[in-house]
């Protein structure tokens, strides 16, 4: 069996190309040249600090990676992919052994993944390793509006200390979510490779009441003309509904200042009134996906949470 190894940097080219044609031939698109080729999973995760890259050959030339990212205490591997003329050779469990073991290294109390609901295949493959399958994630899709962005709300147009204190308020309010839900490096990646912005929502000047890690641009992991939603959160209890909402405005709002037309965000139906508010809200489902956890616990995915994510 071929080993797992690091991906490189001279592998980015063909790993980008590799699962641009894995996941267009899964899903039958038309042209598999014009796939995906409007967004980006592999060079804007490749050597962030808190995300490992793996890749395998076979006959000579690298035939897949994956990606295990780290949320504090929580964590997500995938893309994982496959050269469609080598699939059905076992490539892709030592890719999955190399992300759960990872896991087991930072030491993480809960991980997961999404996958397509309608393999089977899929889904076997992944509970091999003590993932189970879990709610749906609803992808879903909202037009942007012109709107009043709040003072202060956006993480790049602060100096050096209100960065640190947002990232800090960041995890005082993801903390209080899940234990040790950490969502700071993901926020510094993504002001420091340019995927767009970190939406912030104040409760007066200190408190944050909510965030939203935004990318655009074909450098993101955004399709074209689409501001999508990787993290985004409020602080639960009182009010939480109202602040959630707020958030969403503002997404739509940032949405239009930076000329995309569309928002996209990802919401689990384990999160009943995040989910049910969205719906309310004019969001609509544009894809589905399954999320797999171990161990087989909800993790932060439970109602009473107004968290935006997707795993993809």
């Amino acid at each position: 069996m071929p080993a797992v190894r690091p991906l490189a940097d001279d592998d980015l080219p063909q790993a980008q190309r590799i699962v641009r044609r894995a996941f267009g031939t899964f899903l039958g698109a038309p042209d598999l040249d014009e796939f995906w080729t409007d967004f980006d999973y592999i060079y804007g995760r490749h050597g962030a600090e808190h995300i490992r890259s793996f890749a395998i050959d076979a006959d000579g030339e690298i035939a897949g990676s994956n990606f295990a990212t780290r949320w504090g205490s929580v964590g997500f591997f995938g893309p994982l992919s496959i050269r469609p003329d080598l699939w059905n050779r076992g490539l892709a469990q030592p890719l999955v052994a190399a992300a759960s073991d990872a896991f087991d290294e930072w030491g993480l109390s809960h991980a997961g993944l999404c996958t397509f609901p309608h393999s089977p295949k899929h889904i076997w493959l992944y509970q091999k390793f003590g993932f189970k399958p879990r709610f749906l994630t609803a992808i879903m899709a909202r037009p942007a509006k012109q709107g009043t962005l709040p003072e202060y709300s956006r993480y790049s147009a602060l100096a050096s200390p209100g960065r640190e204190a947002a990232e800090a308020e960041s995890y005082t309010l993801t903390n209080g979510l899940y234990d040790g839900l950490d969502l700071r490096a993901e926020i510094r990646t993504n002001a420091t490779r340019h995927h767009g912005d970190t939406l912030l929502i104040w409760d007066g000047s200190s408190r944050l009441d909510g965030f939203a890690v935004c990318h655009w641009g074909p450098a993101s992991e955004a399709g074209a003309d689409c501001l999508f939603v990787k993290f985004g959160a409020v602080r639960s209890g009182l009010g939480a509904a109202e602040r959630f909402t707020k958030l969403l405005d503002a997404a739509g709002a940032l949405a239009a200042s930076v000329g995309m037309g569309t928002v996209l965000a990802g919401v689990n139906a384990a999160r009943e009134e995040a989910y049910a508010q969205m719906g309310a809200l004019g969001f609509r489902p544009q894809i589905n996906v399954v999320t797999m956890h171990r161990p087989n616990e909800a993790g932060y995915s439970r109602p009473g949470i107004y968290v935006l994510d997707d795993w993809r």
